[in-house]
């Protein structure tokens, strides 16, 4: 198995649409417990490479198995943030892939200007949050009770990494 990651096109939009739902499905990883329809992951993949976002898929074969993105924030004072969603489908998880998409995310990001880049995990989605802590990540905030699966509450951990001219002492 060769994994490879590329930026996204509109060639892998129905792919990494598959793959979004999977992942969404679990429950227990992203916000929402399924993908938007097709219409609007073309027009979000379009929107990405428009902007040069920072939008990677890892690839095995032609099949997206996993995805990082970092959306820059629209607002004035905001534009050097960004928000990272991203996911791996189940049977390549553990195998570094969500690293070298994270890592290759961030590079991009980076290059693009976003100094301050935002993430939320679900409290106890232990490997994510040491994941994102090995690349610097650090702990913001806790949210209570942030989000609901099937009628119970998890708490959100909120983190956010600081890059480029971010890092320099005030």
């Amino acid at each position: 198995m060769t994994i490879c990651v590329v930026p996204i096109s509109l060639e892998y939009a129905a792919s990494f649409r598959t793959c979004l739902d999977s992942v969404a499905k679990e429950g227990r990883y992203l916000a929402q417990i399924q993908a938007k329809p097709l219409d609007d992951i073309i027009g979000f993949v379009s929107n990405s490479i428009a902007n040069d976002a920072a939008h990677f898929v890892a690839l095995n074969d032609q099949q997206v198995v996993g995805w990082a993105d970092i959306i820059p924030s629209w607002a004035h004072a905001t534009k050097h943030c960004g928000r990272l969603g991203m996911g791996v489908l189940a049977p390549f998880r553990g195998r570094g892939i969500g690293k070298q998409l994270l890592t290759t995310c961030i590079a991009k990001a980076e290059q693009n200007g976003i100094t301050r880049i935002e993430l939320e995990a679900r409290s106890d989605n232990a490997i994510a949050i040491e994941l994102y802590r090995q690349l610097g990540f650090q702990l913001e905030t806790v949210k209570k009770k942030a989000l609901r699966f099937d009628n119970k509450y998890y708490d959100a951990a909120q983190m956010y990494l600081l890059v480029g001219d971010a890092n320099e002492i005030d």
